[in-house]
């Protein structure tokens, strides 16, 4: 099934469930019933507002590293999705920060989940916590032994990093897409919260005219027609929270409304 049909809408609104900081993490709180309760509840706010898919992230755990989490984080997401997907009669995706494909992989086989996002697939970039380096080989043959059908969605030129040297946006679509094989792509903005170019979804649009397309950050209700002229619909965390605070709680009429504008787009 292309990815595009799993949401079952023109223009599509992935909401995030943006975890808190999970066992082993500088902010762990001690409670992982607490954890699991708040991402049902977050799920359940994002589905009833008109989302036509979840993705969760293990965002509390900051700060990041480059590759494999480490166990507890491998089970405590695969509790919180599961938890999720057991409740939500939507697709529900994993994204293990930071850009720990295989990781994901596993909790999505193990507990059902739809799909993974994938912040570096192909390439290199250079990030904060240091280079960020895509495995689009490995990724594909540890999906491919598990026997899923999970989709990849892959960041080109993810947020919060940087090229290691001159890049071609429209050449390194093209790359993730018929070389890194990726079921679908993202641009984002520079940052969490901040829109993406118009301009840089266009050329991505442009360099793979068939392929599915999301715009990862900073969507909202005021620019979604503007940035989603190109896209097949959003990922939206920080717009859908209380005043627009990522720490805050995802609020219930931000995700209708938001809801509502996307699938009008779509009509």
């Amino acid at each position: 099934m292309p990815i595009g049909q799993l949401f079952k809408a023109s223009k599509v609104l992935i909401g995030v469930v943006h975890l808190p900081p999970l066992p082993g993490s500088p902010g762990w709180g001690g409670d992982m019933g607490w954890v699991l309760d708040r991402a049902q509840e977050e799920a359940s706010v994002l589905e009833q507002g008109g989302a036509n898919g979840i993705i969760l992230e293990n965002f509390g755990d900051v700060p990041f590293r480059i590759g494999s989490v480490e166990p507890e984080t491998v089970a405590a997401m695969t509790l919180a999705v599961a938890r999720v997907k057991q409740g939500a009669d939507l697709p529900v995706g994993v994204n293990m920060l930071r850009n720990d494909a295989k990781s994901a992989l596993a909790v999505a086989a193990t507990t059902g989940a739809d799909f993974i996002r994938v912040n570096v697939h192909y390439g290199v970039m250079a990030a904060e916590e240091g280079l960020v380096q895509g495995d689009a080989y490995e990724t594909l043959r540890h999906r491919r032994s598990l026997g899923v059908e999970v989709k990849i969605l892959a960041d080109v030129l993810v947020k919060h990093a940087v090229p290691v040297g001159p890049q071609d946006l429209g050449q390194m679509a093209q790359e993730t897409t018929y070389r890194g094989l990726a079921d679908g792509l993202i641009v984002s903005g520079p940052v969490t919260g901040q829109p993406a170019e118009e301009s840089d979804v266009a050329v991505v649009r442009e360099a793979v005219p068939d392929g599915f397309l999301l715009v990862g950050s900073g969507v909202n209700e005021s620019n979604a027609a503007r940035l989603l002229a190109s896209a097949d619909g959003a990922i939206v965390g920080t717009s859908l929270k209380r005043d627009e605070i990522v720490s805050n709680l995802i609020d219930p009429e931000r995700v209708k409304r938001l809801a509502e504008i996307i699938h009008e787009l779509g009509s």
